[in-house]
């Protein structure tokens, strides 16, 4: 019976600090860390966490939103962990699936979750609409780096990461991917 944390910010750029500081008080057996998207199903950590957890041990999270994005994928994991007799806890929502209680209060946040996303969303949309119209909005501008064959050269040689050469030009390293992967396609723009 392990006690299993898994903690998950959505950048590079992001610091897990504040979810690895509140479960520390679980004395957690393993952890399993990553930065990426919520979105992304395909999540190698999340991955590892599934295939290692065994019957009766407990995943530990700080809130539900690193662990699924819809009402569907959280009860979808729900049921797996059930099937495999593993438990939940949220710190932040304070919810233990070993519960009746617990699993009532889960899928109802869930939902909640939910429709706070969508209706974040659709407010959105619906700003960036109004912005066009009175001819506010132009977009995300264009990163351009000066001499990007030279710190493409750079990574090539190993002379330094992408992580590092990202924090350098002061850009995200999915930029950095996507500036990468157009200039190998056309190198002589």
């Amino acid at each position: 019976m392990s006690k299993i944390a898994y903690v998950r910010v959505s950048t590079q750029e992001q610091n897990e600090a504040r979810q690895r500081e509140a479960l520390a008080t679980r004395e957690i057996d393993k952890w399993f860390v990553e930065k990426t998207s919520g979105k992304n199903t395909d999540r190698p950590e999340y991955q590892k966490m599934m295939d290692w957890i065994r019957e009766g041990d407990t995943i530990y999270i700080h809130d539900l939103s690193r662990l699924a994005r819809s009402t569907l994928d959280l009860l979808h994991l729900l049921n797996t962990l059930e099937d495999k007799g593993v438990a939940l806890v949220s710190d932040k929502e304070n919810i233990d699936t070993s519960t009746a209680t617990g699993k009532l209060i889960i899928t109802v946040i869930a939902a909640i979750n939910e429709f706070e996303r969508a209706n974040l969303l659709e407010r959105q949309r619906e700003g960036i609409a109004i912005a066009k119209r009175e001819g506010k909005y132009k977009g995300r501008q264009p990163v351009t780096i000066p001499d990007l064959p030279r710190h493409y050269d750079r990574y090539i040689r190993r002379e330094i990461s992408k992580a590092a050469l990202a924090r350098e030009l002061g850009i995200s390293r999915p930029t950095l991917d996507r500036l990468f992967a157009e200039y190998k396609r056309h190198p002589a723009s």
